[in-house]
């Protein structure tokens, strides 16, 4: 028997601890990163094993806020009447909620993501994207969504259930991007796909928060397959928020009375 097998190794780069010392990412947790690195920062760094400046924060950080609540969605609602009931197990109701982020709500971050590296990934894009005019992104827009309508697919980080005119989350997430020279081939993609759809699909549909923090994320250097995490991590904060307010001011009882109350039952077989 090899020697490896007698004495497996687990090597990771996050974390370890022994009886005095708890080390993270090669830092001493409590004297090097507790009361100085944010909580956004410390995300970044565990996905890209490296510290971020303080541009790629400010856009992270940005992103984050953008998705963490949305409101009465799916994904609140279940949370709140799991809780409701099982008012004991506050991870299945945070839980709950998170399991609901998928191709509707949350999901479209990494969808958009995906797209766009795999739009990009087929171009020939030569020399930087600053010297790029919107005529050469528009161009490769146009061929990316009517390859998408042609194939009868959706344009991910196009439309948006609420904000048919335009979300206001997009237009700033690019702006803080562009301040922080962060601004990069996603994005500017992004913005063409908004320019060039209405031609191309016969209507105009915004272009949706979660999209747009899909295009940041990817510009920041992370792999298409982990930007729904994000998504989730920034979902979370939402999440807890509503159970907090649910454990004060309950609104799931109304919610799963007034279902029940309404509910109209159909026999099999009968219209």
């Amino acid at each position: 028997m090899e020697d490896s097998q007698l004495n497996p190794t687990y090597p990771t780069g996050i974390g370890t601890s022994d009886a005095t010392t708890i080390r993270l990412l090669g830092q001493d947790l409590a004297a090097d990163l507790l009361g100085h690195v944010s909580f956004g920062e410390l995300a970044f760094w565990l996905v890209a094993k490296r510290r971020p400046t303080p541009s790629e924060c400010r856009v992270f950080e940005s992103v984050l806020t953008a998705l963490a609540d949305h409101g009465f969605t799916p994904t609140a609602v279940v949370a709140r009447l799991t809780l409701y009931s099982a008012p004991d197990a506050l991870q299945g109701a945070l839980a709950a909620g998170l399991l609901g982020g998928g191709s509707r709500f949350l999901g479209v971050t990494e969808d958009t993501g995906r797209f766009l590296s795999h739009v990009l990934a087929g171009a020939s894009v030569e020399g930087s994207p600053e010297s790029r005019s919107d005529v050469d992104w528009d161009a490769l827009a146009r061929e990316a969504v009517t390859a998408q309508r042609s194939a009868g697919r959706f344009v991910p980080g196009l439309g948006h259930p609420v904000h048919k005119e335009e979300d206001p989350r997009t237009p700033v997430i690019i702006k803080i991007a562009e301040e922080e020279g962060l601004k990069g081939p996603h994005l500017r993609l992004f913005e063409a796909i908004g320019r060039v759809h209405p031609e191309i699909l016969g209507r105009r549909l915004p272009l949706n928060g979660a999209g747009v923090c899909g295009a940041a994320l990817a510009d920041l250097g992370f792999r298409p397959e982990i930007l729904r995490g994000f998504a989730l991590l920034a979902r979370t904060a939402g999440l807890l928020g509503h159970l907090a307010e649910e454990m004060d001011t309950p609104v799931a009882d109304q919610v799963y009375y007034s279902v029940d109350r309404n509910a109209v039952y159909v026999a099999p077989g009968k219209d």
